[in-house]
C-alpha cells in the first residue's frame, strides 16, 4: 500500500474508533444523565403512557388516573380528597414536575422501579401492559378528615398526628390548602391554577406544608420539654415538690420580671401546679438553672436542630446555643427565637405518651408491586430515648392534671385519660400580630395503650386577638382527632 492510501487508511480507523468511543459513552455513561433530563420528551411521553400506581389510605386509593383528550401524554394523575391529602401526596404534573410522595416513591408509581425489572421483563414477553406499584401509608383516614376539617374554621394553621408506639403517622393536616388534579395537566387552565397557587399573587400560600416545613414559636408547649430536661438532669425528682421560684422573678442580666399570665399560683409552684397554670416565671427559671447546655442537649435528644425523613423532609426545628441567661429563659418558654414545626411537637407528646421512648416519625407503611406484592416494609424504629420511664410518667401524671383540671380541658374525652399542654405564642415585631394557639395531648384507653399523640396550631388572623389560646381554639380540634383513632380502634 502507497503512504497516501495508508494514511486514508489510518484516519478512516481513526474515525470509526471515535465514533464507536462516542456511541459506547452515550449508550452506557451518559445513559442515565440524558434520560433523566428534563428536555427529552420521549422520557416524558414513557412516564405517563401507562397508568400510574396509587397512594392508599386505609385500604383505598386516594389517587387515580384519566386519560388526556389533546396532547401526547396519555394519562395524568387525579386525586380524590385531593386539598385535604396534599399534604401527603404531594402533586405530579405533566407541566410542573413532583413533591413529596409522588415525587419521592415515583420509581415505584410508575413502575420504572429496579426492584419491578424482573415484573417488567415479564410483562414485555407476555404483552401486558406496564403498571405502577402502590404506595400503602400509614394515615387515618377518619383522624386526617378530622384534622383537615377542624381546621378550615380557623384560617391557618397545622395538625401532626402520630402513634406513639411505632411512630407512624396518622394524620397530617395543613390548611388552606389545594388540590393537586387542578395542575396535574399541562393545559391553560392548569397553568392558571398554578399562578393562582403562587406565593407571589396569594399571600395565603396554599402550597406551604405546614404541618412538616412551616417553624413556629411553640409558645408554652415547649415547657413539656423543660419539665423534662428538670427531671432528667435531676434539678426535681418529683412533680409535687415546690421549685425554687420567687415571684417576681428578675431575669438574669437584666431588671426585667418574667411576667405571667393573670394572677396565677406561681410563686415557688410545684411543677405539676407550674404545668397546670403555665407559669412562665417557674419554667423560665428552671431552663436558667439548667443552663443552655443542658437545655439544648435535652431539646436535641427529641429531634430539634435536625430535619426529619418521614420520608418527606420536614424542617428542623430551633433551639440554639451560646445564648445570654436572659436569652435562654424566653427560650424555654418557648419564646425568644425557639421555633418547631408541628410534627416535632407531636413528636414530644409521642416520647412523653411512649414512657420516654421516640420512635422515628414515618408515613410509608409498605410498597408494593403492581400484583400488591410486597416489596419493601417499613419496621418502626427506635430514634432516642429523650427521658426515663420513670421521668415520662411522672410528666404524663403532669398534663393530665392540665386536661383534667388546667387550661387544657377542651381535650377531656369520657372514658379516656388525656394529657396535654396548651400554649399561646407571641407573634410578630414586638407580639404585634395574633399569636399562635398550639395543643400538644396524647390518648390513654382502657387497656393503658396509647394509640395516639397529637399537635394542633392555629394562626387565626381574623380572631379577636384577646379571644385567641391554645385551650380555645387547637384543643377541640386535637379531641377530634384523638377520638377518630380511638372509635377507629374499636
Amino acid at each position: 500500500m502507497n503512504k497516501p492510501l495508508r494514511r486514508i487508511a489510518i484516519f478512516c480507523g481513526l474515525l470509526v474508533l471515535a465514533l464507536l468511543v462516542r456511541d459506547n459513552w452515550i449508550q452506557y455513561v451518559k445513559a442515565d444523565s440524558l434520560r433523566e433530563d428534563p428536555d427529552n420528551r420521549r422520557v416524558a411521553i414513557e412516564r405517563y403512557a401507562t397508568p400510574r400506581g396509587d397512594i392508599i389510605v386505609g385500604g383505598t386509593p386516594i389517587t387515580g388516573h384519566a386519560t388526556t383528550t389533546s396532547g401526547d401524554f396519555k394519562y395524568k394523575r387525579t386525586y380524590k380528597n385531593g386539598a385535604m391529602w396534599a399534604p401527603i401526596t404531594g402533586f405530579v404534573s405533566q407541566a410542573y414536575g413532583a413533591t413529596q410522595l409522588e415525587n419521592l416513591e415515583d420509581g415505584i408509581l410508575t413502575g420504572n422501579d429496579d426492584r419491578l425489572f424482573f415484573r417488567n421483563t415479564l410483562d414485555m414477553v407476555t404483552g401486558k401492559q406496564k403498571e405502577g406499584g402502590n404506595v400503602v401509608t400509614t394515615l387515618n383516614a377518619a383522624a386526617q378528615k378530622a384534622a383537615y376539617d377542624g381546621l378550615k374554621g380557623r384560617g391557618k394553621g397545622a395538625v401532626a398526628a402520630i402513634e406513639p408506639s411505632t411512630g407512624k403517622i396518622l394524620a397530617l393536616a395543613s390548611y388552606p390548602s389545594y388540590d393537586p388534579s387542578t395542575i396535574a395537566g399541562g393545559g391553560e387552565s392548569d397553568a392558571e391554577a398554578w399562578k393562582k397557587l403562587d406565593k407571589k399573587n396569594n399571600p395565603d400560600d396554599p402550597m406551604l406544608n405546614r404541618a412538616l416545613r412551616e417553624v413556629y414559636p411553640p409558645g408554652s408547649t415547649f415547657k413539656v420539654l423543660t419539665a423534662a430536661a428538670a427531671l432528667e438532669n435531676g434539678l426535681y425528682d418529683s412533680a409535687d415538690v415546690p421549685t425554687k421560684s420567687p415571684l417576681p422573678w428578675i431575669m438574669p442580666g437584666t431588671t426585667l420580671p418574667l411576667k405571667n399570665e393573670g394572677n396565677i399560683p406561681c410563686e415557688n409552684a410545684t411543677l405539676r401546679v407550674a404545668l397546670q397554670y403555665s407559669c412562665n416565671s417557674v419554667f423560665g427559671k428552671v431552663g436558667y438553672d439548667l443552663g443552655n447546655d443542658k437545655m439544648l442537649a435535652e431539646a436535641k435528644k427529641f429531634g430539634f436542630t435536625s430535619e426529619q425523613f418521614t420520608p418527606v423532609r420536614s424542617s428542623a426545628s430551633v433551639f440554639s446555643g451560646d445564648m445570654a441567661p436572659s436569652e435562654v429563659a424566653l427560650s424555654s418558654i418557648g419564646q425568644f427565637n425557639t421555633a418547631a414545626t408541628p410534627l416535632q411537637m407531636a413528636m414530644v407528646a409521642s416520647a412523653v405518651a411512649n414512657n420516654g421512648t421516640l420512635m422515628k416519625p414515618y408515613m410509608v407503611d409498605e410498597l408494593q408491586a403492581p400484583s400488591v406484592d410486597t416489596i419493601e416494609k417499613t419496621e418502626p424504629e427506635e430514634m432516642s430515648r429523650p427521658l426515663s420511664a420513670k421521668n415520662a410518667q411522672i410528666l404524663q401524671s403532669m398534663m393530665e392534671t392540665v386536661v383534667k383540671d388546667g387550661t387544657g380541658k377542651n381535650a377531656q374525652i369520657s372514658g379516656v385519660t388525656v394529657g396535654g399542654k396548651t400554649g399561646t405564642a407571641q407573634h410578630g415585631e414586638n407580639n404585634s400580630k395574633n399569636p399562635y394557639a398550639w395543643f400538644l395531648s396524647y390518648a390513654k384507653i382502657g387497656d393503658g395503650s396509647t394509640p395516639v399523640a397529637v399537635a394542633v396550631v392555629v394562626e387565626d388572623d381574623k380572631a379577636v386577638r384577646d379571644d385567641i389560646s391554645g385551650g380555645g381554639f387547637a384543643a377541640p380540634i386535637a379531641k377530634s382527632v384523638m377520638e377518630a383513632v380511638i372509635k377507629s380502634k374499636k
